[in-house]
């Protein structure tokens, strides 16, 4: 039995850094920053450094830092990039129960900003043909499923996924990503309604329910389905309701070095804080740690803390979660 089997992708990073440019247009609706580089040029690479990311293998290996039993489902392809990322669960011990196929493995190129954001360039790849036929159900033996985003045929997975979930009284946590939640709630009612927890930023929120704020946003986002729902908002403070309480907690004020992967550490260290039973407030200062540790070094998966280092952390950290009865 494990305590989490995390579904989504399975990439390997190439995180450039270069020089560039960030521009800001107004366009009818909003105002965007860009990356920017000159046309027609050779630019030099000031430093580039290869990782395992993805969404899927992200969340894997963060739970198991935090001391659960984990594995990993989703699709591989038949090259070097998958040994790669096997070799990296392994050690992680974290079990892959997916399957291998013979398209390349996922690949994002991970693009610096100014600001120390980020603009990721991604490949699919394998995971784009991933199916529930390929699955062992017999491996699927677990407390809860964290589903990230998958798209196209593999979509269809996910959703059989949470049907199984909820057939077998299996929780499930799900963080779409922005290309989910553009397609708005009908597309995504069957996974919703399954959902014990979601979790996604502001952005897309406001994909699902419109330009709400505050209350009205992540409650209308519960009566999508889901039991608890948590929308983060950068620097802005984290909301969250569980039906019986509105949760807010400010970040920190840290030094952000490059942002890939934050996410996939808050929801998957909340996750964690909701294994072990401790009340709603208590998750979401586990996750803003774990996730101000990750932004603040390269990669996604490089300083995604162990539960000893998280409780350490989380003593120095002056973050505060404020709690109000709905």
């Amino acid at each position: 039995m494990f305590d989490v089997i995390t579904v989504g992708s399975a990439t390997i990073d190439a995180f450039v850094k270069t020089k560039s440019d960030l521009i800001t247009i107004q366009t009818p609706s909003s105002q965007e920053e860009l990356i920017a580089y000159p046309s027609g040029t050779k630019i030099l690479i000031t430093d580039l450094q290869f990782m395992v990311g993805g969404g899927g293998t992200n969340t894997a290996v963060s739970l198991a830092r935090l001391g659960h039993k984990v594995a990993y489902l989703g699709r591989l392809g038949n090259d070097e990039n998958a040994k790669l990322v096997l070799k990296l669960l392994k050690k992680e011990k974290v079990k892959f129960i997916g399957s291998i196929g013979k398209t390349q493995t996922g690949f994002s190129v991970i693009l610096d900003s100014i600001k120390h954001d980020r603009t990721i360039l991604t490949y699919k790849g394998a995971i784009d043909n991933f199916s529930f036929d390929q699955i062992d159900t017999k491996k699927l033996k677990t407390k809860w499923f964290y589903c990230s985003a998958l798209m196209g045929k593999s979509f269809a997975a996910l959703k059989k996924i949470a049907k199984y979930a909820a057939k077998n009284k299996i929780k499930l946590m799900f963080n779409p990503s922005s290309y989910l939640a553009e397609k708005g709630p009908e597309f995504l009612k069957d996974i919703l309604i399954s959902t014990d927890v979601l979790v996604l930023n502001k952005e897309e929120a406001q994909y699902l329910v419109g330009k709400k704020t505050g209350i009205e946003l992540v409650e209308a986002l519960r009566s999508l389905g889901p039991k608890i729902a948590v929308v983060t908002d950068g620097h802005n403070p984290t909301t969250a309701s569980d039906g019986m309480y509105y949760y807010t907690l400010k970040p920190s004020k840290v030094r952000i070095l490059e942002t890939t992967g934050a996410g996939d550490a808050f929801a998957s260290t909340l996750l964690s804080g909701i294994l072990r039973k401790n009340d709603l407030a208590t998750c979401l200062k586990m996750a803003q740690t774990n996730s101000e540790s990750v932004i603040q070094h390269y990669g996604a998966k490089n300083k995604l803390l162990s539960y000893r280092e998280l409780m350490i952390a989380m003593k120095k950290t002056k973050a505060n979660v404020k709690k109000r009865r709905l």
